[in-house]
């Protein structure tokens, strides 16, 4: 009984050890404050709106309130190619588990045949070239085998093919939260780049007017030719600032629709420019050991290792003894209809034990081999919650710093536009050359692009930070239901 423990113990899997990883008391860019400016020390918060918090846990697109968001969102769940590669994977994951789980449980068939066969006389006995009649041998059995799990090799491999359904399951949702982030960004990307095409139309409306005016004080002769130059310089070099951002735009529609599983010959997205960053919600970070729950592919990690620790087991056990029962019952007859009469019943129990004796250290070689592969799955779990809080780290320093940098471009913006009208009135009063207002209109122009470039990195930041928090606040993870 001794010996039988210690057999077990040795081939057992060891038991699994999660790492130790250290983790913060809580994410440091979330404990600041406010951003502080390099001149004059100036402070200011981020605004505290739309909490997301009040929003649809596992739906965390609704806290954009954005019908058109949510609608392409779905769209894309439906038809993108990659999410139903992950979904194909999750059922062949999950079949592998049930083939290993068909292992537990007595395997039982039947056969059921007949031949006919005609032995040489000297293999009867007989002299050769004897007559020796032709047989004809109608059999029909049931089988049954099975494999006592005596060191655990079965166990270990259910063990390790769950661990890696579970895996690939979370992978699944890895995919599905990168595909829901990337429609999100790559749809606040396009309006801002509609925002930003609003804005350059509206700089070529004024330069037009600009040649216009200039045209007609050339020709009556109150500027030079000079003036008038540079207005239709500044005229086409605005429109083709427009037509160059057209083609990121082009781009820009054309991902989105791969995205959706759609051709981009057969998608257009409705001009729609992204006019403030009021609607954005504010995504509470929660503490940094919530993290390791809500990241899909910290979870697959997890799996990983947890079924690499299992199959430790499995290669153990190959090196202690396997023991095989079979039995089968049934019938033989020289005649179909005699098969099933009581006195042509056949059976048969067995038991197999084998081992392997001299084996070359192939099994001692494969315990090294899943002890290592143990080993780096380890390395990938740590490697992968190292990135997680990087990832979140950076976007929430990445939101406060835009936010800082989104009210001083406001107030610039204030400024450029008195500027720019200041400027228009002394030019056209003759006070100021043509540059001085060419000046301050470039750098209207300059400010308020910046301006709307600011409100779409600080969507796509925003997504971003969901993306990096596993994309809910907290819920638990929803079960894969794959058709």
């Amino acid at each position: 009984m001794m010996a039988a423990a210690v057999l077990l113990a040795a081939c057992a899997a060891p038991d699994f050890q999660q790492p130790q990883i250290a983790t913060p008391a809580a994410f440091k860019e979330a404990q600041v404050p406010a951003v502080q400016t390099a001149q004059d020390g100036t402070r200011w918060s981020q605004a505290q709106v739309n909490y997301a918090e009040r929003q649809a846990r596992g739906e965390w697109w609704l806290a954009f309130n954005d019908p058109t968001l949510t609608g392409l969102i779905a769209e894309a769940t439906q038809a993108n190619a990659n999410l139903a590669v992950a979904a194909a994977r999750v059922k062949q994951a999950r079949a592998i588990a049930g083939i290993a789980e068909a292992d537990r449980i007595p395997q039982v068939g039947v056969n059921l045949g007949g031949q006919r066969n005609r032995a040489s006389a000297v293999s009867l006995g007989l002299p050769n070239g004897a007559p020796v009649a032709a047989t004809n041998v109608y059999q029909a059995n049931l089988t049954a085998s099975y494999e006592v799990d005596l060191f655990g090799r079965v166990a270990a491999n259910v063990s390790a093919s769950r661990s890696d359904a579970l895996a690939v399951e979370a992978t699944y949702r890895s995919v599905l939260l990168s595909l829901q982030a990337d429609v999100a960004q790559t749809y606040f990307q396009l309006r801002a780049t509609d925002a930003e095409l609003a804005t350059l139309a509206e700089t070529v409306r004024l330069r037009e007017e600009s040649v216009h005016v200039n045209q007609r004080r050339y020709d009556l002769g109150d500027i030079g030719e000079f003036d008038l130059s540079r207005a239709r310089t500044e005229l086409s070099t605005a429109r083709a600032e427009a037509i160059g951002l057209q083609r990121q735009r082009a781009t820009g529609e054309h991902a989105l629709a791969v995205l959706l599983g759609e051709p981009a010959a057969s998608f257009t997205a409705v001009v729609n420019p992204l006019q403030d960053s009021a609607f954005l919600p504010v995504i509470p970070a929660g503490m940094p050991s919530t993290l390791l729950e809500r990241r899909p592919d910290i979870a697959s990690a997890q799996r990983t290792m947890e079924a690499s620790n299992a199959r430790i087991g499995v290669a153990k056990s190959a090196m202690f003894p396997a023991l095989m029962l079979n039995a089968s019952g049934g019938g033989a007859a020289d005649t179909f209809s005699d098969v099933f009469k009581w006195s042509s019943r056949s059976w048969l129990l067995g038991a197999l034990m084998s081992m392997p004796i001299i084996d070359g250290g192939r099994n001692k070689a494969a315990v090294t081999r899943s002890e290592a592969q143990l080993e780096e799955s380890v390395g990938t779990y740590r490697q992968s919650v190292l990135v997680a809080f990087a990832e979140v780290e950076d976007n929430l320093a990445g939101l406060r710093i835009l936010s800082g940098q989104t009210q001083q471009i406001d107030e610039a913006v204030v400024s450029a536009r008195r500027s720019a009208d200041l400027a228009q009135k002394l030019y056209d009063a003759g006070r100021s050359s043509y540059l001085d207002l060419l000046d301050a209109q470039r750098n209207l122009s300059a400010v308020e692009r910046s301006a709307v470039q600011l409100r779409g990195n600080r969507a796509v930041t925003t997504v971003a930070l969901i993306r990096s928090l596993g994309g809910g606040w907290g819920e638990p993870e929803p079960q894969v239901a794959v058709n």
